[in-house]
């Protein structure tokens, strides 16, 4: 993710803004863009298009790119906890919180302005707890569940207290309650001294935020705690109950009768909802489901930025994001707030088994970001070593069988089979860094030695002014772009010959990153900003039919453009720093959005053959229509995605060598480029199926030819069944 970014808060959490600064909630005004710039990239001079594709000349084919329509993910916009990592329960061992960055006017550059705890920034808060009954609720260092996780909640009990006490939790701005299995855990501890050695039940529940109703409840019976080391309690919650919103709570309550004058040390409290593949300590269901039906075929992890720290020291190290969760310490996020760390390396891979996908997995590579902006922190080139030694047992965890090290670990974490990677990332937008061409070459020389059959990716290529990066044959180069429509329209043959031309001989591409981020502008220049007259906060039928040039451009080049992903990936609409994204959600699955963008890459990764086919223009040429073509013999399916990114119907008649029996088709359009989805209106910009068959005559199907007319601002997929 590129750096510059706009910054959002904890809304619906504890969190002062600082003077201007403005809550990730945010409802977007409705206003008509003005889109002179990109219809001036567009061609007007409408004419016929007349397209002959030759299904005959095996030799003219090439083989489609197997991987090429995969996810981004990184932990951005919540995406990850209080997103698509299903625990529900919002701070849940009191780890750390989030912060505000900005300008002082002593020093050049970002400070951090804001945060949660004032005294230690991404320090322990007690964010989204309250208290129920006459208990007092704070936090306690000294009662550590483990060195992980080192600060518990006290709950100190009223000597008078009665009736029910014990705390809630609000959940990531809300909570979802609909019929399934909810799964309960906590740890719990008694303070000694207090300690009347009565037998203690508890009850959790779910509940109104609103009105107290109790949806669903389940009982632990009364039992002795201990004084010495915390019991970790489980019980399941059958809940047949649809709460009518999201805004319900997770309490965990007492008889005051049982704890009246005590004190008690909780940890570690978790409520799961029934997860995607019933994975333990998995992901949420809406959202992975809506992943999975794009068929994606690779998952790109765990960032972006998130995978650099904003520290040398508060890098993702990977080692502290496996095993029980008791053992996990989080970390600050590079995005303003706390990570978790309960989605680690291996639920990232557990994620790619259970989605059939491959692995991406971007590796540390000696350079981390600061606070301060772009610029951060290399490593030392004489201790470099380290580095190297720390992705290579990453690779052993992942790769290694039951007699090494760490696949030994994996094993004991349940997963004793080794998982197939393919490919590994060096680092992360690399090119903000000076001294990449000798960590590169250090790295790849480094994992290269042990595992030389894994496809390797540099982070930057020409990017930086002071250097190049020699790309190795068989490796790859991850290019990002966040820009204006135009731009993916004109670069739509930017990869044609792009290997020969640039002397990349054998070198793939990654997209590894893009998006239409702001509309057309004088300038050309992407203003990170986000000033509203230009920034696109939700993609939009205009930033899909730009996505889908430029991805038009990669299927045509299968040699080149080997994998791609929108990014990012998810954003929780409570508390956000970066728009556009392609699925958008809260606590509700209900309001779960999926993006112009998303069905753009859901209608390519659908309908994808395995070779490509040549397509002759006899005439007509690119744009306003763009064109790819290809086939997937087996089924016997010929497909041809057109686009028509102007403002007027194109005629289109093509022609096949072979007769078919049938043409369908499916269609991404709208009534205007403006047109967007939202929680109120899901389907402005969905795909719909088009019956074409009745359209072509007999005679026309025998002789291979069909005749249409291309909708303006559309993005269609046609299905010749030969």
């Amino acid at each position: 993710m590129l750096r510059a970014v706009a910054t959002a808060g904890l809304a619906g959490l504890a969190i002062v803004f600082p003077s201007g600064a403005e809550a990730g909630s945010r409802t977007r005004k409705t206003r008509q863009l003005t889109h002179s710039q990109y219809i001036n990239a567009t061609h007007t001079n409408v004419t016929n298009v007349e397209l002959h594709i030759d299904t005959k000349d095996t030799s003219a084919r090439n083989d489609t790119a197997p991987y090429l329509y995969g996810l981004m993910f990184e932990d951005i916009n919540h995406s990850g906890d209080g997103g698509i990592y299903a625990e529900l329960i919002a701070n849940r061992a009191f780890q750390g919180s989030g912060i505000v960055p900005g300008q002082w006017s002593g020093l050049t550059g970002n400070v951090i302005v804001n945060s949660e705890n004032p005294i230690d920034p991404y320090g322990p808060v007690l964010t989204g707890w309250g208290a129920i009954g006459n208990v007092r609720l704070s936090l306690d260092r000294l009662h550590p569940l483990s060195d992980a996780l080192p600060v518990a909640l006290q709950v100190d009990v009223a000597a008078n207290a009665t009736g029910e006490v014990g705390f809630l939790n609000y959940g990531w701005w809300g909570m979802d309650v609909s019929p399934q299995t909810y799964s309960a855990s906590f740890h719990v501890l008694a303070n000694a001294p207090r300690y009347n050695d009565t037998n203690v039940g508890f009850t959790v529940s779910l509940r109104s935020n609103l009105t107290g109703e109790v949806w669903s409840k389940a009982d632990i019976p009364p039992a002795k705690l201990p004084t010495f080391d915390y019991v970790q309690l489980n019980t399941t919650i059958e809940n047949t109950a649809t709460a009518p919103n999201s805004n319900n709570t997770f309490a965990l309550t007492m008889d005051a009768s049982q704890v009246a004058g005590q004190t008690l040390y909780f940890d570690l409290i978790s409520l799961f909802p029934e997860t995607f593949k019933g994975r333990k300590n998995g992901l949420r269901k809406d959202i992975a489901q809506a992943f999975y039906d794009m068929k994606p075929r690779f998952l790109r992890f765990p960032g972006g930025n998130n995978l650099e720290g904003v520290s040398t020291q508060t890098r993702w190290k990977w080692w502290k994001t496996i095993g029980p969760l008791k053992d996990r310490p989080g970390r600050p996020g590079n995005w303003n707030y706390y990570n978790t760390d309960g989605l680690g390396l291996l639920e990232y891979l557990e994620w790619c088994e259970d989605m059939e996908i491959v692995p991406v997995i971007g590796v540390y590579a000696g350079f981390s970001l600061d606070i301060w902006g772009q610029d951060g922190t290399d490593w030392p080139e004489d201790k470099f070593d380290e580095v190297i030694q720390e992705a290579l047992d990453e690779l052993e965890y992942c790769m290694g069988d039951t007699s090494t090290k760490w696949g030994a670990v994996r094993a004991k974490h349940g997963h004793p089979e080794p998982f197939d990677i393919k490919f590994i990332e060096i680092g992360n937008e690399d090119w903000f860094s000076k001294t990449y061409p000798w960590r590169f070459s250090r790295m790849l020389a480094g994992l290269k030695k042990v595992y030389p059959d894994i496809t390797y990716i540099s982070t930057a290529y020409n990017e930086n002014d002071d250097y190049v990066i020699d790309i190795p044959e068989g490796a790859y180069w991850d290019t990002h772009h966040y820009a204006e429509p135009s731009f993916f329209i004109e670069d739509f043959d930017f990869y044609d010959n792009w290997q020969a031309t640039t002397n990349n001989t054998d070198v793939g591409v990654l997209l590894g990153e893009f998006s239409v981020y702001q509309i057309d502008t004088p300038s050309g220049e992407v203003n990170y900003t986000n000033p509203p007259d230009v920034h696109i906060a939700y993609p939009q039928l205009l930033s899909a039919i730009a996505e889908g040039v430029y991805a038009l451009g990669g299927e045509r080049n299968p040699d080149v453009v080997r994998l791609s992903s929108y990014a990012p990936s998810l954003q929780n609409r409570n508390w956000y720093n970066w728009t556009p994204d392609m699925i958008s959600f809260t606590a509700n699955p209900k309001e779960t959005v999926l993006s112009a963008s998303y069905w753009q890459q859901w209608l390519f990764a659908h309908f994808r053959g395995t070779q490509t086919l040549p397509v002759r223009n006899v005439k007509g040429a690119f744009n306003p229509l763009f064109w790819a073509s290809s086939i997937e013999e087996k089924e016997g399916v010929v497909l041809l995605k057109v686009i028509n990114i102007g403002n007027q119907t194109v005629p289109l008649s093509t022609s096949l060598d072979r007769a078919y029996s049938s043409v369908n088709g499916t269609i991404l359009t709208a009534k205007s480029l403006d047109a967007f989805n939202t929680a109120e209106n899901q389907n402005a910009v969905v795909p719909r199926a088009l019956n074409l068959s009745a359209s072509a005559s007999a005679l026309h199907k025998r002789e291979g030819a069909f005749n249409w007319q291309v909708p303006p601002f559309s993005l269609t997929v046609l299905q010749f069944d030969v």
